[in-house]
């Protein structure tokens, strides 16, 4: 018999999948439990509701992020700019496979459901933001060492890396084809460096 940790975490990787991939509104119960090959039944069990998932499934997915960019190697590096520098193009490595491979998920819920679910655009905001938070730590270190003078916060510029990388994944999406967001990338990059003397 699954535990319940074990088939919980199935509806969460099921939704991770069945959201990039067909987006929130699209993907429904039945789709989840047939995705995780479960019934009904343990769905309602875990989850009131299929908002309940996608809050859980934002956190799911934001807490698989976060695991997998704590163990990059630009992690290392000693130089707060090459760290930045590093998380981008780790970021641009990512982008391969199908689109909803390297798509993130919460930019993909809240496109869809920031007016209807304010449950979920919380969520959604309180992982990117949370996100960007880690991205800015970096940039202020960087920020003290190279361009201390510069009118922007880190916590802004922060927020505007994270405001490309959707918007790559967004024009991905729309022209399916992966090769414009790793272009998009490759410009963001070239705009930090532009922001640091060193």
């Amino acid at each position: 018999m699954q535990t319940q940790h074990t088939s919980k975490t199935k509806f969460l990787d099921a939704a991770l999948s069945l959201i990039r991939t067909k987006g929130y509104a699209s993907t429904t119960v039945d789709d989840l439990c047939a995705e995780a090959g479960l019934t009904k039944g343990s769905f309602f069990h875990h989850f009131p509701s299929k908002e309940a998932l996608g809050v859980a499934a934002a956190a799911h997915f934001a807490e698989k992020a976060e695991g997998l960019f704590a163990t990059g190697a630009y992690r290392d590096l000693d130089d707060p700019l090459d760290r930045l520098l590093g998380y981008v193009d780790f970021r641009a490595s990512l982008i391969q496979g199908d689109i909803p491979d390297f798509t993130c998920l919460l930019g993909t819920i809240v496109q869809e459901s920031y007016q209807t679910h304010p449950a979920l655009r919380e969520a959604c905001d309180r992982h990117i933001r949370g996100h960007a938070a880690t991205v800015a730590e970096d940039i202020a270190e960087a920020k003290r060492l190279y361009a201390p003078d510069a009118a922007w916060t880190p916590e802004s510029l922060a927020l505007f890396t994270q405001a490309a990388l959707q918007g790559a994944f967004v024009l991905a999406k729309a022209g399916n084809d992966a090769s414009v967001a790793r272009d998009c990338v490759g410009h963001l990059r070239r705009y930090l460096e532009s922001q640091f003397t060193r």
